[in-house]
Formats: C-alpha cells, sequence, structure tokens
C-alpha cells in the first residue's frame, strides 16, 4: 500500500506566467474540465463529459486521454492545475484520531482497496478532520507526464469545506444533498457542525428519494421539518427535484455563488457545477 503528498515536484510543462488555472474533475461516469482565467476573474472554458456506462480506471484514461489530446483549449500555457477525485473510496477521520501510518485500516472498513492502491489526504479545517481516498494513479501519472506538477483533493473535501462555511452562523439542522453524474452525496450538519457525509449511487428517482429518506430515519430526522438543500446537476424542472418535494416539506434549490466573471463564449449554464467552481 503506497501513501502520497498532494503535490509533485516537478514543475515540467506548468507556465508560471500563464494567468490560466484548469480544475479538471474526475470520475468513473463522467469527466469535467473548467478553466478560469485568473488576472481577469474569468471563467473562460468549459467542458463536461457523461459516461453512458460507468468505466473502469484503464477506460477513464483513455477517454481522457483522447480529450485532452484532440482539444487545443487544453494545450494552452497553464498556470496550476487540480485534479479533484469524485469517487466512494473516501472516509472521513476526526484529526485527533488521525494517523497517516494508518490510511489503509481507515478505508478498508468501508471500502474494498487493493494493495496496489495510492491511498491520499486532504485536511478539512472546518470540520477538524482529515479526508482519506484512493486517488486513480494511472490518471495521476498520466496528467504529471502532460502538465507536470498538480494538486490534487478529493470531491468531498471542497463540498464538506463549502457546506460548513455556508452553515456558519446556522443554528439550525439542514441536510445538504449533492446531485453528480449517477451519484449523490448526503451532508447533514446542525447548529455548524457536520453530523454525517455519505455518498449513494442511484438510477432511478425512486432510488434517490429512498436513500434521502432513510439517511433521515437513521438520524430522526422528520421530513416535515427538515430543511433539505438541494445542489449539483439537479433544476427545479428535474424529477429529482419534483419526488423530493413530494415527500419533504421543506425543499430549496441552491446555486453556488459565482464569483466569477463568465466569458461570453460559454453558452452552456454552469451554476450545476457546484465543487468545481469552489475549487478555485
Amino acid at each position: 500500500m503506497e501513501t502520497g503528498q498532494k503535490i509533485t515536484e516537478q514543475t515540467t510543462n506548468i507556465d508560471e506566467l500563464s494567468s490560466h488555472i484548469l480544475s479538471i474533475q474526475v470520475s468513473l461516469n463522467g469527466l469535467s474540465f473548467c478553466m478560469l482565467e485568473s488576472d481577469s476573474n474569468t471563467i473562460i472554458y468549459f467542458r463536461s463529459e457523461s459516461f453512458q456506462k460507468k468505466l473502469n480506471p484503464q477506460e477513464l484514461l483513455e477517454r481522457l486521454d483522447v480529450i485532452i489530446t484532440e482539444d487545443s483549449e487544453l494545450s494552452k500555457s497553464i498556470q496550476s492545475v487540480k485534479v479533484i477525485y469524485a469517487n466512494e473510496l473516501s472516509v472521513l477521520v476526526p484529526n485527533s484520531l488521525f494517523n497517516e501510518e494508518h490510511l489503509a485500516d481507515y478505508l478498508k472498513f468501508n471500502t474494498r482497496i487493493l494493495q496496489t492502491d495510492f491511498l491520499a489526504f486532504d485536511a478539512i479545517p472546518s470540520n477538524d478532520s482529515m479526508c482519506v481516498y484512493v486517488p486513480y494513479v494511472n490518471i495521476n501519472n498520466y496528467l504529471y507526464e502532460k502538465f507536470g506538477a498538480f494538486n490534487y483533493m478529493h470531491a468531498s473535501s471542497i463540498l464538506i469545506e463549502t457546506i460548513l462555511n455556508l452553515e456558519k452562523n446556522a443554528e439550525e439542522q439542514k441536510m445538504y444533498v449533492h446531485v453528480g453524474i449517477k451519484y449523490f452525496e448526503i451532508v447533514v450538519v446542525d447548529n455548524n457542525s457536520l453530523i454525517l457525509y455519505n455518498t449513494f449511487e442511484f438510477k432511478t428517482k425512486e432510488d434517490f428519494i429512498y436513500y434521502i429518506l432513510f439517511t433521515a430515519e437513521q438520524l430522526q430526522l422528520n421530513p416535515e421539518t427538515i430543511q433539505l438543500a438541494l445542489l449539483g446537476h439537479i433544476s427545479e424542472a428535474d424529477e429529482l427535484f419534483e419526488i423530493a418535494f413530494k415527500y419533504i416539506r421543506h425543499v430549496q434549490l441552491i446555486e453556488p455563488t459565482i464569483k466569477f466573471e463568465i466569458d461570453p463564449s460559454i453558452s452552456k449554464d454552469i451554476s450545476n457545477l457546484f465543487i468545481l467552481l469552489n475549487s478555485f
């Protein structure tokens, strides 16, 4: 079992004079790319692709290579790269219990890991915890060859940190549901403290509401009173929103506070990119 640092040492292919910052969200269900021009604080590039079926890491690498090789926008000079891994191979560990020598021990209780897996961890300051997770080492190696040094972290680290900052002055219980591609994450907070984080794969709207109601029941949260905030790949016209509204009284749609300008060339609505937009 290998453990590693978050940032690679070499800086080949990275242009520190460039003002372009690239963020890539990687999952077995899809890939998303977002580029920020830091001098003008403007999102200048966005691309997202959902796969028809869940890929394995080798298939994911092959698709990533095709996109990066063919897309001229990704061959421009880049100041820095951040890679965000969105997968279920993660666990939260309180700082008081964390020991870098025992990463595999934390993960083995809730996910299947291999002896060859590379393990990493992120700090989540607002929660006084660490997120221990499995990045895809073949993706790391490929991006290192393409871009040189880069930083990487787990999507849940960004999600939890962002939500706890949003809830900094809140005193009520709230359930956040972040909808991804064929999966969603539940974050429950109470008085600015994290009560629960979990992730679920789903195929139907019935799966979606079942896991939400099951989680609420386990935490003794009343669907008549709990505040449910939906974010990510979901809209009020979505069947997921409709079924949530049917079973839970207080439902709201949360869009990220976009602190950047959006280049007019980007015609697609990117307000559902909650994690990517909070990664810069």
